[in-house]
């Protein structure tokens, strides 16, 4: 391969990257879940303890749509959720969000759970789930 045409594929497979980079982050919940949209404040509430209308579901601290989820929804690094968790879990006064290591595991658990919520990525969406925000 030429260096120029090297340097031309590798130019468009730059401008690609951040598009593979950013997921899509939707809210799903049980598709036979009555809610049909929740804004993004109301999530912050289930996902900090703050309301147990639904049980939040977590992602694994290593997934890089959790730093996502958490730096535009919560505007909390991950580090300020753990210790709000540490001390709800400690006061009694709320049990930490069940955690899967991919967005499959997650959605499969609240295609089977009709209260949870869960944050993914929109390409793992199927038909078992049903969006109700997404994440701009």
């Amino acid at each position: 391969m030429k260096m120029r045409d090297w340097l031309i594929s590798g130019g468009l497979l730059a401008t690609m990257l951040p598009s593979l980079a950013h997921a899509e982050l939707v809210l799903i919940v049980n598709k036979d879940n009555p809610a049909t949209k929740i804004y993004l404040t109301q999530v912050s509430q289930f996902y900090l303890g703050g309301s147990s209308l639904f049980a939040p579901v977590e992602l694994a601290d290593t997934s890089p749509l959790k730093a996502e989820f958490y730096k535009k929804v919560l505007d909390k690094e991950p580090s300020q959720v753990h210790a709000i968790w540490a001390k709800l879990t400690f006061t009694g006064k709320a049990k930490p969000p069940k955690e899967f290591k991919t967005p499959a595991e997650a959605r499969k658990y609240v295609a089977e759970t009709p209260n949870a919520i869960a944050y993914i990525d929109k390409a793992s969406v199927d038909d078992s789930v049903k969006v109700v925000a997404v994440v701009p």
